[in-house]
């Protein structure tokens, strides 16, 4: 009877150990429901779609707009611009304040403020990887405003003072 009775414990007690552990991803759940309609919209588009990323800086009256195009699984461009409700300055040459890449040129420009061209996979598996993950000394934010795909994934260190975030910011996602 004892013999019985041992192996019962040990998996009780091993079941209440291992639910309580904390998990390492902030916002799991939300992420978790984000990813899956990511699934869903993925298999609906034929993993074809657009995405536009936002950028910008507290210290200019300026921001900027990365779009990426993907077809079929495979990034086909990757569109850049500047995005103001003033003029630019004159320290941006006009060749760099708009631009495109095509399928083999995609992220060979150097010292841009462009988004790194990725297709929603990547992203997802980087905010999962890495922009979500609880860590000491950070702030973490996670929304999913794009019918339920994400839209803004980053984290922030404590004493941050302004344009330091680690993430990513996408105002729109739409199918092809």
């Amino acid at each position: 009877m004892k013999s019985r009775i041992y192996p019962i414990a040990v998996f009780l007690i091993g079941s209440l150990l291992f639910s309580c552990e904390k998990s390492d991803l902030e916002y799991e759940n939300d992420f978790q429901n984000s990813r899956n309609a990511w699934l869903d919209f993925k298999e609906s588009s034929n993993n074809s779609y657009k995405y536009v990323v936002l950028g910008g800086s507290v210290f200019t009256d300026y921001g900027w707009e990365t779009t990426i195009t993907v077809s079929n699984g495979t990034i086909t461009q990757r569109h850049f611009r500047y995005i103001s409700n003033t003029e630019l300055p004159d320290t941006i040459p006009e060749e760099e304040a708009e631009w495109t890449e095509n399928e083999a040129e995609i992220n060979n420009r150097e010292f841009t403020s462009a988004a790194q061209a990725l297709t929603l996979d990547e992203i997802y598996n980087e905010a999962q990887q890495n922009w979500l993950l609880r860590r000491n000394n950070t702030k973490v934010y996670f929304e999913a405003g794009n019918n339920g795909l994400i839209s803004s994934c980053i984290y922030i260190e404590d004493g941050c003072m302004d344009d330091c975030f680690n993430g990513i910011k996408i105002k729109s996602i739409q199918a092809l």
